[in-house]
């Protein structure tokens, strides 16, 4: 039976020197909490990822979508498109929201995991190398996980990569960097989707897997404990 909808707030939250807009989807029951890491010029009003996140939030797991960059860093990557192939920038920014989401009320005391999304997964990937005791899971959609380089080794978290079939240098990228990955790691090819899983029916399976992931890997809360 699905959780009941989830309750949203706007957020802006103070990290790394700079602050960070983001949108916390919260279920009655939260079940763990899942941070999206976009890339690619995207942020948090990408319909890609607010998909996935509403189908999470029904499996009873909290999401923030929180943009990576500023407003006016934005404004500068849409004239450059610099920053957002600046993947020790994303990483510092991922890592100190996972760093946020262990202490901050909403979020506090559940298991965490990491969505990232073209060149956010290698900066999730070099966050969940940069936190092995926080962060429990990462999922990688249409990610370029090889260029987290270095850091790959060092993540032993269970890690899904989920690339579309009709992608083929992407997915010969996540296979090189399977081999790198320190843990249990899955590559899910997407029969008939494209890089951004615009076919019919392509993302759906995109939710399912993911949310399946993440249920899977993420702790529960420990009985008698509650979350408030």
């Amino acid at each position: 039976m699905s959780a009941p909808s989830a309750t949203h707030q706007n957020l802006e939250i103070p990290l790394a020197g700079v602050v960070l807009e983001a949108d916390l989807g919260m279920p009655q029951t939260p079940r763990g909490a899942v941070l999206f890491a976009h890339g690619s010029g995207s942020g948090r009003h990408s319909p890609r990822n607010r998909y996935v996140a509403a189908e999470l939030n029904r499996a009873g797991l909290a999401t923030v979508l929180a943009d990576l960059l500023t407003p006016r860093e934005e404004q500068l990557d849409l004239r450059t498109a610099a920053l957002r192939f600046d993947i020790d920038l994303l990483a510092v920014r991922v890592t100190a929201l996972t760093d946020w989401m262990t202490h901050a009320e909403p979020t506090a005391g559940l298991g965490i995991g990491l969505f990232g999304a073209s060149t956010g997964a290698p900066a999730a990937l070099i966050a969940a190398a940069n936190r092995p005791a926080t962060v429990q899971a990462v999922v990688s959609r249409g990610g370029r996980p090889d260029l987290a380089d270095t850091h790959l080794h060092q993540v032993h978290q269970p890690t899904l990569l989920i690339v579309g079939q009709n992608d083929p240098a992407v997915i010969e990228l996540n296979r090189q960097a399977m081999r790198k990955l320190g843990g249990e790691t899955r590559l899910e090819i997407i029969p008939g989707a494209s890089h951004l899983f615009e076919e019919p029916g392509t993302l759906e399976q995109v939710a399912g897997l993911a949310r399946n992931w993440f249920l899977r890997h993420l702790p529960p809360i420990p009985p008698g404990r509650s979350h408030s």
